[in-house]
């Protein structure tokens, strides 16, 4: 998107405040014409998990979280790209190891051609002028016991870009006035406690905006301001995007923002992008269930409303063991046999299902099958051995009764085999392989429902080869 020049006064990087005739004046190319400025590929990272020190002395605590697992995606010069998702989806992770802050495992974050991953931090903090990241709480961002004078010019004292103090002084004064801290004599010499959410927010985009990037990070920029104030800020950071040619992406957990804020938009999942793609294809027809899901479970003010709320069962898995095959299927409403049931989603049935049992019921049922223990290791096969007192025909006496009782729940059309063999009851479950990232009308989307195929098995919670791995029904 072209710039319109500076004028002759104004400090490097800073451009004069936005005006309605500016933004008028300013259009943008389409986004398919402009550069790729940043290219993601398989980009992954991992947190080791400490464990206890006994567990670490005898070679245990070897898990890891998956915070990022296998994300792809470009992003064009000038286009805004939203990251939505639940809390625990790695989507700050993510926001933080395009700049740098947390270390990928694997992968490639090419910026401008250049693998940012493979950078050290001497290497890679030049570049940080070029690229910056808006927080989101602005009280934590900014540091307490310095004015906003020096704590919006203290990245130019970093990267040393201004010569003396009456430079770097000016070049705060730009930057207040783009972000709207006026008159500026006022705020140079408050605090951060001595200001609003709204103003603190302000000032950190001050901060971000005073080196000249031309990729911003916004974390939940909005999440900790009043209701009064979003919306100014989301205006604000668009104004800033036309005058100085920015590039955003824009980490939300709020959907309706990001309707109004993003050209595309990728919804996260466990670590993964289940759906990416503009934004008005995605609200106008979703294409993954866990997307679906989302938009379903925003408020609408209508009494009225009749849309059915088929949201996701039960909470996000833990990302240190997530589910076999595809990361969704626990929660998914519409799965089914190909989306790689395991043993773990075995117990978490009869554990609900002993939830609404009286306490005879349940006593009879425990007292056939037993402890579940067996249940904890992820795998597509298990033999349950009955409880002492039980035989293994009334182990599958019982799971077939539960199975007749409810042909339509997931989980049993995962089952291929439930039968008795020797002393105990083998339950066999279809082997479910990761989605990949396939078309899906205007968008991209990480689900079974969409052909083809060709992801390999994931039999051990690890990563798949191919394309970009999913977390879809």
């Amino acid at each position: 998107m072209p710039t319109k020049p500076e004028s002759p006064e104004a400090p490097v990087g800073v451009a004069p405040p936005v005006t309605d005739q500016d933004e008028r004046a300013t259009t943008p190319r389409p986004a398919g014409e402009r550069e790729v400025l940043l290219d993601v590929a398989d980009l992954e990272v991992h947190f080791a998990l400490r464990g206890s020190s006994l567990g670490r002395m005898f070679g245990g605590g070897g898990e890891v979280v998956r915070a990022v697992d296998g994300v792809n995606f470009s992003l064009r010069k000038g286009e805004v790209l939203g990251l939505v998702g639940e809390s625990g989806s790695g989507k700050t992770t993510l926001g933080r190891a395009l700049l740098g802050l947390v270390r990928p495992t694997a992968g490639e974050i090419r910026y401008r051609g250049q693998d940012l991953a493979q950078l050290s931090e001497r290497r890679l903090r030049p570049l940080r002028r070029a690229l910056q990241m808006v927080f989101q709480d602005p009280s934590a961002a900014l540091n307490p016991s310095m004015d906003i004078e020096t704590a919006v010019g203290d990245p130019l004292r970093i990267h040393k870009l201004a010569v003396g103090r009456a430079e770097r002084h000016d070049r705060v004064v730009e930057a207040l006035e783009q972000v709207g801290l006026t008159p500026v004599e006022r705020f140079l010499t408050k605090y951060p406690s001595d200001l609003s959410g709204g103003q603190k927010q302000r000032a950190v985009m001050a901060r971000a905006i005073i080196l000249g990037p031309e990729l911003l990070i916004a974390d939940e920029p909005i999440s900790m301001l009043d209701m009064s104030v979003r919306a100014k800020i989301l205006e604000l950071m668009l104004k800033l995007k036309q005058r100085l040619d920015l590039t955003y992406v824009y980490i939300t957990h709020d959907l309706a923002t990001a309707k109004f804020f993003c050209d595309r938009v990728a919804i996260m999942y466990l670590g993964r992008i289940v759906e990416i793609g503009p934004t008005e294809e995605i609200f106008a027809d979703p294409k993954h269930p866990y997307t679906k899901a989302l938009l379903r479970a925003v408020p609408e003010p209508d009494p009225s409303r009749t849309v059915p709320r088929d949201l996701p069962r039960g909470e996000i898995p833990d990302a240190a063991a997530p589910p076999l095959g595809c990361s969704f299927h626990p929660r998914c409403p519409v799965a089914f046999e190909s989306c790689g049931w395991e043993s773990r989603d075995l117990r978490a049935l009869l554990e609900q299902r002993w939830l609404d049992l009286d306490e005879e019921s349940y006593a009879g049922e425990q007292a056939t099958i037993g402890n579940l223990d067996v249940l904890d290791t992820p795998a597509h096969s298990v033999v349950l051995r009955p409880a002492r007192g039980s035989g293994p025909e009334d182990v599958n006496g019982l799971l077939t009764r539960l199975r007749d009782a409810d042909p339509n729940e997931p989980l049993w059309r995962g089952v291929r085999r439930l039968e008795v063999e020797g002393d105990g009851v083998v339950v066999d479950f279809h082997e479910g392989a990761d989605p990949l990232l396939r078309a899906a009308g205007g968008v991209q989307a990480a689900c079974h429902l969409y052909p083809p195929m060709h992801a390999s098995p994931r039999s051990d919670g690890g990563q798949p080869g191919g394309d970009q791995p999913g977390g879809a029904a």
